[in-house]
């Protein structure tokens, strides 16, 4: 029996001006789910939005407050970042990429959003006719809608038909050929799918990003996160995989919102390889009348032209739970475990009432769990998905709107509570008689 009627969803929809739920963005389904929470007192099952549902570090919140006592409050913080950030960011991924990136290369953004934002406009602008990016979905639907601001055109590919080393070589040299390609983007762990890209695949993408002169842009919102492998110690193998070891065309984007749950806080660092940061394009030159050199055009005359630098407190709070990640004093992989062991939970429920997992595997085992996974149930789309289980009291996205090719769901952990479990298996219970399938 459904918990709310067709009539009160629709009625969430037309108050907030949702022209169609099946297809809704995540903003779009988070007000709805709110809408009918307030409406009803009934409390949903939210796996929309990814933020956060851990405390923020308070080593971050210890050192703002001692940055803001000192007075840092006072004065405009350096566009490029302060230099404890930068430092510290520089030495982090040393220690737990095993990857060198000097401090002068680690630009503070006010978060990940910004950073590609920024990146775009550079790795589109800096080569005449490279003016596209290609997407290795399913990916972040924020990034194409900030290329839609931009005017920005792309392409993409769902990488599922695609997963191994030569089965993606031959699809990247397709798409790379046309030689208008400026940028790669790819999530890894990935959202929304949390398949992680191995490292065959990740070599493949560098040497074709260095052979088509492609910048890669790395997000690595969720470090450390792949919970199958023993990562997260400073300094030791194994290290977090990465086309940095491929290829000296890349921006590691790397968010402080889900490693130390300081999404509040908006910081994130945009650490661009040495060798493209100082290299030299005419084109940037020309329209940005300074040198043109990569890395100090994006700071200077594109990230400070949208957020006039980051905030300076917040800056200090970041650079201190990077040092200290470096010295052992905080073991942030276990701290984000919890979303493991919900991912687990959630999805053995699911699973017992008819539902299976779309994205189940990447090349050589099963997909991990962590902080989010994918969910289809046989005869409904996921676009039709997104509306049924939003009359079971259950929030979620279309993979459809991530760019994927596969009927499903994305589901996220990060808002689940231990008393919605038993609410969850009640409702997933009558979800399944109520879905009978085909025998």
């Amino acid at each position: 029996m459904k918990i709310f009627s067709e009539a009160l969803v629709a009625e969430a929809c037309r108050e907030n001006s949702i022209a169609d739920l099946s297809t809704a963005t995540i903003g779009e389904i988070l007000l709805a789910a709110q809408y009918l929470e307030q409406k009803t007192g009934i409390p949903f099952v939210r796996m929309d939005q990814g933020s956060p549902g851990l405390p923020a570090n308070r080593y971050g919140v210890e050192a703002e407050k001692r940055a803001l006592d000192r007075g840092v409050g006072s004065q405009y913080p350096p566009a490029a970042g302060v230099p404890e950030l930068k430092e510290a960011a520089s030495e982090f991924i040393r220690a737990f990429i095993d990857v060198s990136v000097s401090p002068r290369s680690c630009v503070p953004t006010t978060g990940s959003v910004a950073a590609s934002f920024g990146a775009f406009i550079a790795c589109t602008q800096r080569l005449p006719g490279k003016d596209k990016v290609l997407f290795i979905d399913p990916g972040f639907p924020i990034q194409k809608s900030q290329l839609r601001v931009l005017g920005i055109g792309w392409r993409e590919f769902d990488i599922y038909a695609w997963r191994g080393a030569a089965r993606l070589r031959d699809k990247l040299e397709a798409e790379l050929a046309a030689g208008d390609i400026a940028a790669i983007i790819y999530s890894n762990p990935n959202n929304p799918a949390w398949i992680c890209l191995e490292e065959e695949e990740l070599q493949v993408i560098g040497e074709l990003a260095t052979k088509y002169d492609a910048v890669v842009m790395e997000d690595l919102a969720y470090f450390c996160m792949d919970y199958r492998r023993d990562l997260g110690h400073p300094y030791q193998p194994p290290y977090v995989p990465t086309v940095a070891r491929y290829t000296d065309n890349y921006i590691l984007m790397l968010s402080s919102s889900k490693i130390f749950s300081y999404a509040g806080q908006r910081m994130a660092l945009c650490c661009i390889s040495d060798r493209l940061y100082e290299k030299q394009y005419p084109a940037l030159a020309e329209r940005y009348q300074d040198a043109g050199v990569f890395g100090v055009t994006l700071t200077a005359s594109v990230l400070y032209m949208i957020t006039s630098g980051c905030t300076a407190s917040t800056q200090y709070g970041y650079a201190e739970m990077l040092r200290l990640s470096c010295e052992g004093k905080i073991d942030f992989v276990a701290d984000t475990r919890e979303y493991e062991r919900r991912a687990r939970r959630m999805k053995e429920i699911f699973c017992r009432h008819g539902f299976t997992v779309v994205y189940d595997r990447d090349v050589t085992r099963e997909v991990g769990d962590g902080f989010f996974f994918t969910l289809g149930y046989d005869g409904l789309s996921g676009d039709r998905l997104v509306v049924e289980l939003m009359y079971y009291g259950v929030s979620c996205i279309s993979l459809s709107t991530t760019g994927s090719l596969r009927q499903g769901v994305r589901g996220c952990t990060s808002r689940m509570r231990e008393e919605l479990y038993p609410v969850l298996e009640e409702r997933m219970a009558e979800f399944e008689r109520d879905h009978p399938k085909n025998q």
